[in-house]
């Protein structure tokens, strides 16, 4: 028994069942076209971000370790600007000091009483650190009349002393532009003492600076040594 051919309305229907079938498949086919499109573009998007927010991040940091350094530099100059301005100060102080002694030794000076016994006190000392039997005193200029007197009393003062006796040449050959005081040469001419005012203030200056520096600002909180 063959098969019978379809008729029109059969073909019709048959074709409209492929087409819609057709139809189907294509519509699922682009559906999880779409679908992967849709997990790749997310993927991407998610990777793009993060990318964009990782150069952002890199950037901040950079910018926030640019503004510490900066604020470091900033913050450390002025410090020093500070420390600088302080130890300036100081300095000021330390010379208003030094030259309010100066006015004093120039007072001591300028009182011949005072002066005179000052000059046979450190004459005295010159002659008994030397201990020699003729001493060269020289000394201002202007202080030549009684600086002599001084001389002979400082020498028999030495006498009492050390029971030695000492011949003093006084010579007027110290600038007058010095505070004052004397220089004692031994007779061998080998040894030179330095009991000006200017030397001997300089002397206490140096001596007592750290001292001072303590007393007036405080113990230095750098220094681990002290001598």
């Amino acid at each position: 028994m063959s098969a019978r051919p379809l008729n029109d309305d059969e073909v019709i229907t048959e074709m409209n069942k492929m087409v819609a079938f057709i139809k189907q498949e294509a519509m699922e086919k682009a559906r999880e076209i779409q679908v992967k499109a849709d997990e790749e573009f997310a993927i991407e998007k998610a990777k793009l971000v993060k990318q964009e927010q990782q150069a952002i991040d890199f950037q901040f940091e950079k910018k926030r370790k640019g503004a510490e350094v900066a604020q470091k530099i900033a913050q450390s100059t002025l410090t020093n600007k500070s420390r600088l301005k302080l130890l300036q100060l100081r300095e000021e102080h330390l010379q208003d000091l030094f030259a309010s002694s100066r006015a004093q030794i120039l007072a001591l000076a300028a009182d011949e009483g005072r002066y005179t016994q000052f000059l046979q006190s450190v004459i005295v000392q010159g002659y008994l650190q030397l201990l020699e039997p003729e001493v060269t005193v020289l000394v201002r200029e202007k202080d030549f009349e009684f600086a002599q007197q001084a001389a002979d009393n400082a020498a028999a003062q030495y006498t009492e002393i050390s029971g030695r006796i000492v011949t003093p040449t006084v010579k007027p050959a110290l600038s007058n532009d010095i505070a004052g005081g004397v220089k004692l040469i031994g007779g061998t001419n080998r040894i030179t003492l330095d009991n000006t005012l200017d030397e001997r203030l300089r002397l206490l200056e140096d001596r007592m600076l750290p001292e001072i520096r303590n007393n007036l600002f405080g113990a230095n909180p750098n220094r681990k040594f002290y001598s």
